[in-house]
């Protein structure tokens, strides 16, 4: 709509002058013009379509000066503003005498002249040196601003986050809200929701009571954070699927996608979405033990080799212990020889540590 009314209005001020335009003909020349109405219809018509060719310009070089603001940094856009202001200030004071000198009639187009060209070249001055010493004219003015927007977030807000089913269902998505290490809004699309209401409603045991722990899961977290939690009514009828329905969605509003699905993250990765994986921040809080390190470890189970036993860490991660057949069943001290991360998750190989020492 706005590029239409650019577009028009410089078609309709052309075509205008073009109009009156034929009044400048010197005299000689309109009285040899035997239809003044069609000569000033054709000089409005060319005037029309040459301020249609420069409103198009303007229409574009306008849509490309608002995609690159949208790009700038809410810090840039404040110090430009503040360099721009303080640059007509100076312009206008330091203009202000010249028109007080007294120039000769002839002359008097100089004033306006030098006026816009020095409030245009002050301007674009203020603006550069707010590029170059922004911050430092933001703590001249306010010496708490720049640290507060940062610390607040205004600078860079935290980026909005869309849930997926099977992040809802594994429930740890709660305790990250409860301490406090989620930062940001964060959505349900209506089809996410459906989905987790298909999954309640499945003839499957395991599989319905997946879906009514999701839902008991999502009213605890919207009952808690009535504020953060939103259900947004978005839906793509055209799409089959709701994790390419999550891609869209997920890009559309700008978001961040979060999820412990490992096909799902991969498929947002080859569209540029950004993603969270439950899972990935799971593996990177994992405590990290190294070669010298005790483990007090309960083995649950001899390993594939006859002499290995088994056990597993609270997180979940295996234990295989060399020479700790003979202790199934019971507690041992074991002495950590190496670890090793594979697609499954992380393996460490331990000794007990009495014939670690031996």
């Amino acid at each position: 709509m706005l590029d239409a009314i650019i577009i028009f209005s410089f078609i309709l001020a052309a075509a205008g002058v073009g109009f009156f335009s034929t009044d400048l003909l010197p005299e000689g020349t309109l009285s040899r013009v035997s239809n003044l109405e069609a000569l000033r219809f054709v000089f409005a018509v060319f005037a029309a379509i040459i301020g249609g060719a420069v409103g198009l310009r303007i229409q574009t070089g306008y849509r490309r000066l608002e995609a690159q603001v949208r790009e700038m940094p809410l810090e840039v856009i404040v110090t430009r503003a503040i360099g721009l202001i303080i640059g007509l200030l100076l312009a206008n004071l330091m203009l202000a005498p010249l028109f007080l000198l007294p120039i000769p009639s002839d002359f008097t187009f100089i004033k306006p002249l030098v006026a816009v060209v020095g409030c245009i070249v002050l301007a674009y001055t203020g603006m550069n040196l707010a590029d170059t010493h922004g911050r430092g004219l933001m703590r001249f003015i306010n010496p708490s601003t720049v640290e507060s927007l940062v610390v607040e977030g205004t600078l860079k807000p935290a980026s909005t986050k869309v849930l997926d089913t099977s992040c809802i269902i594994d429930g740890r998505i709660e305790t990250l809200l409860e301490t406090g290490f989620l930062e940001g809004q964060i959505i349900v699309p209506q089809f996410v929701l459906q989905e987790l209401q298909q999954v309640a409603d499945a003839s499957k045991d395991q599989k319905r009571v997946r879906g009514r722990r999701g839902l008991e899961i999502l009213n605890r977290i919207r009952e808690n954070y009535p504020e953060r939690i939103l259900i947004n009514q978005s839906d793509y009828d055209d799409i089959a699927t709701v994790d390419a329905k999550l891609v869209r969605f997920t890009q559309e509003i700008n978001a961040t996608l979060l999820t412990n699905d490992y096909n799902l993250c991969k498929v947002a990765s080859v569209q540029k979405v950004p993603v969270l994986n439950i899972n990935d921040l799971v593996n990177a809080v994992r405590p990290s033990y190294l070669p010298g390190d005790n483990i007090d470890i309960k083995v649950l189970k001899e390993g594939k080799e006859p002499s290995q036993g088994i056990g597993y860490l609270d997180d979940g991660t295996m234990v295989v212990v060399e020479e700790g057949s003979s202790y199934v069943g019971g507690e041992v001290r074991v002495v950590v020889t190496s670890a090793l991360q594979t697609s499954a998750g992380r393996m460490i190989f331990a000794k007990p540590q009495a014939s670690a020492f031996a």
